[in-house]
């Protein structure tokens, strides 16, 4: 690794909530640098979630980014000519990146709809603890069981 590493850089909130949470999101969502086109993504998804829901959209929100955020995932290391597959404990910020990720994954995915809605209703469904996204996050959870053997190569 050459220089030093690159600075974090402190994401301030978003304009209407405040949250760093929503800004971060928005920034994942948007594309080619249009950050208005993704600011009108998520605030529409967030006023559909309120229709819906009748809760504080931030609340569902929060909570979705909690269910599919996960724990535990595989990185594949080469050992003695052998590449294997080694649980981790997942950091806090990766947590939040892969949650996201899976999330806007799991809405991009689904046809028909505008975005705003497809990702609303992927929300609501990862609050609950259904939809793509959570799926998603027990099938990295049982690959990480599945090679539990291999954890003492972690080090």
């Amino acid at each position: 690794m050459r220089g030093k590493p690159a600075i974090k850089r402190k994401i301030l909130g978003d304009v209407r909530y405040n949250d760093t949470d929503i800004a971060k999101f928005t920034n994942y969502i948007m594309r080619g640098g249009k950050k208005a086109v993704a600011q009108k993504i998520i605030y529409h998804c967030l006023d559909v979630i309120k229709e819906v829901t009748k809760q504080d959209p931030r609340h569902v929100f929060n909570k979705a980014l909690k269910q599919v955020a996960p724990l535990l995932e595989v990185r594949g290391r080469r050992i003695g000519g052998a590449n294997y597959q080694i649980p981790h404990q997942v950091k806090g910020e990766r947590r939040l990146t892969l949650a996201c990720r899976w999330i806007i994954g799991a809405a991009r995915a689904k046809k028909g709809k505008p975005m705003a809605e497809k990702l609303a209703a992927e929300i609501m469904d990862a609050a609950k603890g259904e939809g793509v996204a959570i799926k998603k996050r027990m099938d990295v959870h049982k690959m990480a069981e599945s090679n539990k053997a291999f954890a003492h190569f972690a080090r």
